[in-house]
Formats: structure tokens, sequence, C-alpha cells
């Protein structure tokens, strides 16, 4: 990345930036570290939620999203302190923040997937998952790390060996070529389609057998939720990727408001997804504090 331009010092902008947002990260941490030790709590306490592979794989997505903003935490204080850190450990911290980020999405398409089984192919699906839930969760991070490591030796060995060891007070990215960008795009909206085509297979499957009726709207609410959740995702990270970076105010304004509402859905994904799962909500109450103030939402609200 150019750190300076003609008409701007954009290190004084990336700096302020990073400021801003490793602030931002500090409060998701500890929220979405709470929230996601009090839920895993839960689950680990109860023998039936701990067998259930779409507890396994929420235990999974909530511990990710706990990593991905203690990462940055890490990352952009190193940014806004101007630490000085070697190239390759300014490379390896984002490298694996990232890591983490894509086993976000990983984790919501395979949550998507399974919800898709369990609804439509309930009998045949459930021993199939139970036996191999483990072994897809190890290989969706091996192929996260085998991509991830392949761009990083692809583009890490472009500069010499000297200057990957140099100091940089402003930390560097790496992953931000034009071929680690196509392979960042085409792996996003590749995770976006499986999770776009099990929602709408869940959709059709509802309205044909009638779950979608008023019986059963709760079902249509959760799909709805998990998508406007996944859009908080995954708008601001094509933004991000199609803006790049630039110094001026307007774009650090709109910089920073991408990064709030990409940092907001982080941070109140665990509460989320606990309060919206009736098995969890019972046990969450006394945990939060929110008994009166939930204490009309306790009807109804299972994910799918």
């Amino acid at each position: 990345m150019n750190l300076s331009s003609e008409h701007c010092n954009i290190s004084d902008w990336l700096r302020l930036e990073a400021t801003v947002k490793a602030s931002v990260y500090v409060v998701a941490f500890f929220f979405a570290t709470f929230v996601t030790v009090v839920i895993i709590t839960i689950v680990l306490q109860n023998l039936k939620l701990r067998k259930e592979i779409r507890y396994v794989l929420l235990c999974h997505h909530l511990l990710c999203v706990s990593s991905y903003c203690g990462l940055g935490v890490v990352f952009q204080g190193m940014r806004a302190l101007l630490t000085n850190s070697p190239v390759l450990v300014c490379w390896v911290v984002f490298g694996v923040q990232l890591s983490v980020g894509e086993g976000i999405l990983f984790t919501l398409a395979l949550m998507a997937a399974n919800a898709y089984l369990a609804v439509c192919w309930p009998l045949k699906s459930l021993s199939f998952v139970n036996s191999v839930k483990y072994r897809i969760l190890a290989g969706s991070w091996v192929i996260i790390i085998f991509k991830n490591v392949c761009l990083f030796l692809i583009e890490g060995t472009k500069p010499t060996r000297v200057a990957v060891l140099k100091s940089e007070p402003l930390c560097p990215v790496i992953l931000n070529d034009p071929l680690a960008r196509v392979v960042g795009m085409v792996f996003l909206f590749s995770l976006l389609s499986i999770i776009l085509i099990s929602y709408s297979l869940i959709y059709r499957e509802g309205k044909r057998a009638g779950h979608f009726n008023r019986s059963n709207i709760k079902a249509k609410q959760t799909v709805l939720i998990h998508l406007v959740q996944m859009s908080l995702h995954v708008i601001p990270t094509l933004i991000f990727i199609g803006l790049g970076k630039k110094c001026g105010v307007f774009f650090f304004a709109l910089n920073l408001v991408l990064f709030g509402v990409f940092a907001l859905a982080q941070c109140l994904n665990p509460l989320i997804f606990g309060l919206w799962n009736r098995e969890l909500q019972s046990r969450l109450y006394p945990w939060m504090g929110c008994q009166l103030w939930c204490g009309h939402a306790t009807s109804n609200r299972e994910p799918v």
C-alpha cells in the first residue's frame, strides 16, 4: 500500500482511522466476549444442547466473532500507536484476523445449510450431520487456511527479505493485490450463494408445507432476521473492497460509517442468536438481567 500521495498524507488518515477502529473494537470485543462466554457456558452445561449440531455451530460462530474483534484491537492498536512492528508481524496478525473473519461467514453458511437439511430432510440428515459435524468444521478451516497461506506466499514473496523484516511505523496490510481481491470476492460470493440458496429452499418448503401460516410465522421471521444479519456483514465488506483506501474527510467518514455498521453487526450477533432461540432464552435472562424487559418476548422464537 502506498502510504504517501501527491495530494494528501494518507498515513495521517490511516492512523486516525485506526485509532477510532481500535476503540470500537475494544467495546465490541468485551460485549461480544461476555455474551459468547455466557452462551457457551449454558450449552456446555446442558448435554442435550451440547450434542446438537446447531449449537456446536453457534458456539463456533460466537468464538469467531469474539476472536475477530480481539484481533482487530491488536492490529488497529498497532497501527494507531505506531508500534514500529516488523512488516511480517503485521501481515501475520492481519492475515489471522482476515481468516477468522472468513470463518464467521463460513460458519453462517454451514448454519444455513444445516437449517435447510433440518427442515427439508429431517429424518435422513440427522444421523449424517451428527457423524460428520466436526470433520466439516475442520475441513472449512483447512480451506480457509490453505487459501490464505497460498495468497500470503504469492504476495509475500514479492518484497525482499530485508523489506519483509523491516519495521514500519504504520502496519501495512497484506492480501490486498488484485489476485487476492478476486479470490476473496469469489470466496465471499460462494458462501453467500450457499446461504441465499439454503434460505430460499427453506422458504419454499415452508410455503409448500404450510409452515408459514399464523401458527408458525416465527420460522419466516427467523429467516428474515438471519438475512438482515448476513447483509450487515457482507454489504460493508463489499463496499470496503470496492473503495480501497483514499484520503479526505468524505472517504474517512464513509469508511467509519460502514465500519460502524459492520462492528455493530459483529457486536450484537451473539445476543441476537441467543435471544432468538427459545431453549437459550430462559437460561440467558438471569445472566443478562433482562427478565422484566424481555418478559413479553418469551413466546415462539426459535431458529428454523
